[in-house]
């Protein structure tokens, strides 16, 4: 229990801290909060902000949810047990300017629990992970590095690990593995073992959780001013259509709240408010454009 209350005291503080970083470093726009309740167990606080000087859509979402496993459940995402429990923040933000990368973010603790209301299983997942349209090196080197060293802290395996899960995970298969962006660290299902208790996981996630801010405001500041003109905009929204595939098609969060009854409006939150899908759009071969392509196509080493 204690385990328990200090992961969802901290998803609702690491909540309060990004909306508050963000709303400073847009200057106009505010959030507003959109607090549900699950009817089967449980709700969450939806945070949207919206038409900004430098955030297009962005939403700040967490939730605390729990119920009794379902047959469904226990088909389709592998889970058994008599009850469960879930609760995370999970966020994307897609700006305004096409030189601002878009970014995701979630970190969640899952417990599964017998007829007796005993924990049977716990595990933390988690990453950050981003989506550039035009490729800065210098930001990828920054986001990437910014992870690696809370990493190093913990374990000096876990960022070659979790970079490698993430290059893997976000990936349209449909489209010759073609990678949403250049990554990030992404892990699952990292239970206590002998090894790494509860504890560790947890403090991990929040590291992980609290490295938001340092590895992606910095990169907005960077940007934010440069100019771009239709050309820009139109490859941010071809762009933003392979997001939405990828959400949609292969995304496991988005299928687990969809098939757990999770709220719809704050599930589909993470899709991009303008999207272009053109038939068979092939950038210029060489062009700012395509040096992107080739990068998702091919995940880069960005630290040493």
């Amino acid at each position: 229990m204690i385990i328990k209350q200090s992961w969802i005291d901290y998803i609702n503080s690491l909540q309060n801290n990004i909306c508050a970083a963000l709303e400073q470093t847009d200057g106009k726009a505010k959030f507003i909060e959109d607090a549900w309740i699950r009817e089967e167990g449980g709700g969450g606080k939806t945070r949207v902000i919206q038409n900004g000087n430098v955030f297009e859509k962005a939403g700040v979402n967490t939730s605390l949810v729990y119920g009794k496993v379902t047959d469904l459940m226990r088909s389709q995402l592998s889970i058994s047990g008599d009850s469960w429990f879930a609760c995370g923040l999970s966020l994307v933000i897609h700006p305004l300017n096409p030189f601002i990368p878009t970014v995701h973010c979630n970190y969640r603790m899952f417990e599964l629990y017998n007829e007796d209301g005993e924990v049977t299983d716990r595990w933390f997942g988690g990453g950050t992970d981003l989506t550039p349209y035009y490729l800065f090196e210098e930001d990828a080197k920054h986001f990437h590095q910014t992870y690696k060293n809370v990493c190093d802290e913990f374990d000096e395996s876990f960022y070659s690990t979790f970079k490698k899960e993430c290059d893997n995970y976000f990936v349209n298969t449909h489209r010759n593995n073609e990678r949403r962006g250049i990554g990030g660290i992404f892990y699952d299902h990292q239970r206590p073992n002998e090894k790494y208790n509860a504890d560790f996981w947890m403090s991990f996630g929040k590291a992980c959780g609290d490295a938001f801010i340092r590895s992606y405001i910095p990169i907005v500041e960077k940007r934010k001013s440069i100019a771009y003109a239709e050309k820009e905009k139109h490859w941010q929204e071809i762009r933003r259509g392979r997001y939405t595939e990828f959400n949609l098609l292969h995304d496991k969060g988005t299928v687990f709240g969809l098939k757990t009854n999770g709220r719809t409006e704050s599930i589909l939150m993470s899709l991009p408010p303008t999207v272009r899908f053109e038939y068979n759009y092939q950038p210029e071969a060489g062009s700012e454009e395509d040096k992107l392509v080739q990068v998702c196509l091919h995940p880069g080493e960005w630290v040493d």
